[in-house]
């Protein structure tokens, strides 16, 4: 990798965790630079603005969030299994799996009227999510270990939008009490569906 290459990514990764805490908004370059050690110039080298910058950013975390989630799904081989690893790997959100909280919901909730370009990056990973869920489902459909009749577009349009909700409620209450009910529920419509 070249060295401007790795300045560049450094100065990512850097970043992420920065506007995934504190948004978009709300993070200034004085803020990377503090935690980069590189001078406005240097940035500006690698980037051209701070949006060229949170775009990339807001990148960055989505895929380590799908890289973690991805590896964690590997470990089980049934889609039950993977239906139940999925729900738990975001079953504490006061203890995320990325530095900040979910960015599907920072970035989203930040972007839905202020950033297209951030909000069609999140919209697509949203799409994915579900895609995700849909296509663990319509296997375990095939493998005969869920009901032939269970609707995998909407259990998992179910399942992602119970979990975001849910992220949101114990970020606020700073506890998980309600993401256990969630969760619970989720795991319990799952059993409802086995074969």
């Amino acid at each position: 990798m070249a060295k401007g290459e790795e300045t560049r990514k450094f100065i990512i990764e850097k970043a992420a965790p920065i506007f995934n805490t504190k948004g978009i908004a709300a993070t200034s370059m004085s803020d990377i630079m503090e935690a980069t050690k590189l001078s406005k110039g240097s940035m500006y080298v690698h980037f051209e603005n701070k949006e060229v910058l949170a775009c990339a950013a807001v990148e960055h975390n989505m895929n380590m969030l799908a890289e973690r989630l991805q590896k964690t799904l590997s470990r089980y081989k049934t889609s039950k299994e993977q239906l139940f690893a999925y729900t738990d790997f975001f079953s504490d959100p006061n203890h995320p799996p990325v530095v900040g909280g979910c960015p599907l919901l920072n970035f989203g909730t930040e972007a839905d009227d202020t950033n297209p370009v951030v909000k069609e990056k999140v919209n697509r990973a949203i799409q994915q999510s579900q895609k995700l869920l849909s296509g663990i489902i319509e296997k375990g459909i095939s493998n005969k270990e869920f009901k032939a009749d269970w609707n995998a577009a909407d259990f998992a349009t179910v399942l992602f939008a119970m979990l975001e909700g849910g992220h949101l409620m114990a970020r606020m209450s700073g506890d998980n009490d309600r993401m256990e009910v969630i969760v619970s529920n989720l795991k319990k419509m799952i059993e409802e569906n086995s074969v």
